[in-house]
């Protein structure tokens, strides 16, 4: 940021989508503070980090693209527990509300940077995708900048609050994940006892 301003600061949010472990909890606030000591526009702050959010997004949307719907329902369907069934629902879910996963995707940690796959397997309309991407980096972007630049030496201050936020979800993650198993193993045995009836009573030898 000190080197390239604004652009640099939009070029180390593209790489944050990319790599995930780049935190924008912690490269926004300091875009931020380095724009309060006048070091850097604010305006264009927001504006460069947007555009790399949009790039970013725009990258993985074309992983998700080149993968295709064949591909990836190919994939799900060799792996343990999954039905196609629930494939099926995922897709028509997506495709009821795939804007608005967009659009809200953009603003929780560690979703918002693999949310675009599903947009690109689905192939949503790429000025549908760019726009909600945009306006979700936009909002995103926007409260961690001026967070920071309000906050000034104390930016740092933002991470340790957001970090609560990520533990959440990935603690919402491990318990959905968990649940799925449990449900679908009941499920399954469920199924093989049926089976087991339907062939008993077929033949009652």
């Amino acid at each position: 940021m000190d080197t390239m301003g604004a652009v640099g600061a939009g070029l180390a949010i593209a790489a944050e989508n990319l790599f995930p472990p780049l935190p924008s909890e912690v490269i926004l606030p300091l875009a931020g503070f380095t724009a309060s000591r006048g070091d850097m526009n604010l305006a264009a702050a927001i504006v460069w980090t947007t555009v790399g959010s949009v790039v970013g997004a725009l990258i993985w949307y074309a992983v998700g693209a080149a993968v295709g719907r064949d591909r990836t329902r190919s994939i799900l369907a060799a792996l343990p527990l999954v039905k196609m069934s629930d494939v099926d629902k995922a897709e028509a879910w997506f495709g009821k509300h795939g804007v608005k996963t967009i659009f809200f995707g953009r603003m929780i940690p560690i979703f918002r940077s693999f949310i675009s796959i599903p947009a690109g397997v689905e192939r949503m309309s790429l000025p549908i995708f760019l726009l909600f991407t945009a306006l979700g980096s936009l909002i995103w972007n926007t409260v961690f900048i001026l967070l920071g630049y309000q906050l000034g030496q104390n930016w740092d201050e933002v991470e340790q609050y957001i970090g609560i936020l990520q533990y959440v979800v990935i603690a919402a993650v491990v318990v959905a994940v968990a649940a799925f198993v449990v449900l679908r193993i009941r499920s399954n045995r469920r199924d093989r006892e049926r089976a087991r009836h339907r062939v008993r009573r077929q033949d009652p030898r």
